[in-house]
């Protein structure tokens, strides 16, 4: 994991981004943020079990599906499983060590 701070690589309004094996963050104090860095690693982790690239297509596809059903791309963002999985759990520092293969499908 390599975490780098990219102002305007990150999307607007989001304070982070993770693209295997990198975490982008939009403000250097992020940094230090061990519940923000927390929800990137899950990402991280849910990229590797999917072998990073189905992981994009899968994203993509549920974010597109959520959007026609919620009308909002704020409220579909939200309701990805990998985003509910993450964020569900982001406070809790020990939830890789004890996360089951694969729990982002328990979100879906």
């Amino acid at each position: 994991m390599i975490v780098l701070v990219f102002k305007f690589l990150t999307p607007k309004g989001f304070r982070g981004i993770t693209l295997f094996p990198f975490i982008l963050l939009t403000h250097k104090e992020d940094r230090g943020d061990l519940v923000v860095i927390n929800h990137e690693k899950i990402h991280i982790r849910q990229q590797l079990e999917l072998l990073i690239v189905p992981f994009f297509l899968w994203y993509g596809m549920e974010f597109l599906i959520r959007w026609l059903q919620f009308k909002n791309r704020f409220v579909a963002y939200r309701n990805i499983s990998f985003e509910r999985e993450a964020y569900a759990n982001e406070k809790d520092l020990h939830y890789l060590k004890q996360r089951s293969f694969w729990n982002f499908l328990k979100y879906v």
